[in-house]
């Protein structure tokens, strides 16, 4: 919900900065280290290292039968002495600007002068608060020569240049990604072109099918009008039978819900006797409410709270002399467990 002041904060995110939560989520999505899209359509490399040969696919390893497949680019796995690194966290909100932070960072902890640094940053993890990403700074002009005296290449966007640490490669930028990259990127469209393609086709085919659907249902509303023109008679009567039922369904809900005040009072008056008279009666629902004196007023009690009629009886004061009568006063609330006629709600009389 918006906070109270500030009137763009939505659910604790700035709804103004949407455009670029979106634009990062596709890149990570697209271009990040973990993308599925990048796993299947990447391409392969032969990556040279002090340990030897072998092919890399995603920035991962192939082994046994994968290891035979061509490889269109290559990349060199520099050594570790010619690698500075540092493993950085950094607050989660940092994301959707990640790119620019680590443009500063790595200017803020190159030893090179800003023309001769190289870099590349992999994000490790993320927690709830915080990124932990894995930053590598190279000299540029120490990597060419590394790579000049090892493999005789002198033209820095010939191959790609990798630094890893531990199990992760991570790519230095600035020397020959952009040829996996730019492959990356045909393959890309390509698919894209396929994912619109296909869904244009299918556009297509349920329009088609809708424009058949549209004709049968044209042509069944021609049928259902004759059906009702003919049928009006029996729709109508069956609309009046519906209605009697639903006034007759209320009628009946009403009566359930309302006893009728003169029917209790017949049956208090037959259950009470001679001895006994009401002061007040009261009816609500199915709830009564009494006022009445008695020559012995517990009995009275005893006696209505036997009856099958009432479900409960509960006497919300206590019994007491009436005056100087000699009778006793009693009041009690009864709560009915049938339902009688007449819908009166709140109906009172007090006996003669």
């Amino acid at each position: 919900m918006l906070q109270t002041g500030q009137n763009w904060i939505l659910f604790g995110h700035d709804v103004r900065q949407l455009g670029k939560y979106w634009r990062s989520a596709w890149r990570e999505f697209l271009w990040g280290n973990d993308s599925p899209v990048i796993e299947r359509l990447d391409e392969n490399l032969k990556v040279y290292s002090e340990s030897g040969e072998h092919l890399y696919h995603a920035g991962q390893r192939l082994t046994g039968s994968a290891a035979d497949q061509r490889a269109l680019c290559e990349a060199v796995i520099l050594p570790d002495t010619l690698v500075l690194s540092k493993l950085l966290v950094m607050p989660l909100a940092v994301e959707r600007e990640l790119n620019g932070v680590m443009v500063l960072e790595v200017k803020a902890n190159s030893p090179f002068p800003e023309s001769d640094t190289a870099s590349g940053w992999k994000l490790i993890s993320r927690d709830a608060k915080s990124l932990k990403i894995q930053l590598v700074i190279v000299s540029m002009s120490s990597a060419m020569k590394y790579l000049g005296q090892q493999y005789d290449c002198h033209d820095a966007r010939a191959m790609e240049v990798w630094a890893k640490l531990d199990d992760d490669v991570i790519v230095l930028t600035g020397f020959g990604e952009h040829k996996r990259q730019q492959l990356y990127r045909q393959r890309l469209l390509r698919v894209a072109g396929t994912i619109a393609y296909s869904a244009v086709l299918l556009v297509v085919i349920f329009g088609a099918a809708a424009g058949f659907k549209y004709l049968e249902l044209k042509q069944l509303r021609s049928v259902s009008h004759d059906v009702r023109a003919e049928a009006s008679q029996a729709i109508k009567m069956r609309n009046t039978i519906v209605s009697a039922n639903e006034t007759i369904a209320a009628v009946t809900s009403l009566l359930e819900q309302r006893p009728s005040p003169h029917l209790e009072m017949a049956r208090l008056s037959e259950l009470l006797g001679d001895d006994a008279s009401l002061l007040q009666f009261s009816v609500n629902g199915k709830s009564l409410k009494i006022r009445g004196v008695a020559n012995h007023a517990s009995v009275v009690v005893q006696q209505l709270t036997d009856q099958s009629a009432y479900t409960q009886v509960t006497s919300p004061q206590a019994i007491t002399k009436y005056f100087n009568t000699g009778q006793e006063q009693f009041s009690l609330n009864i709560e009915l467990a049938g339902s009688l006629s007449t819908p009166i709600n709140n109906a009172e009389a007090a006996p003669q």
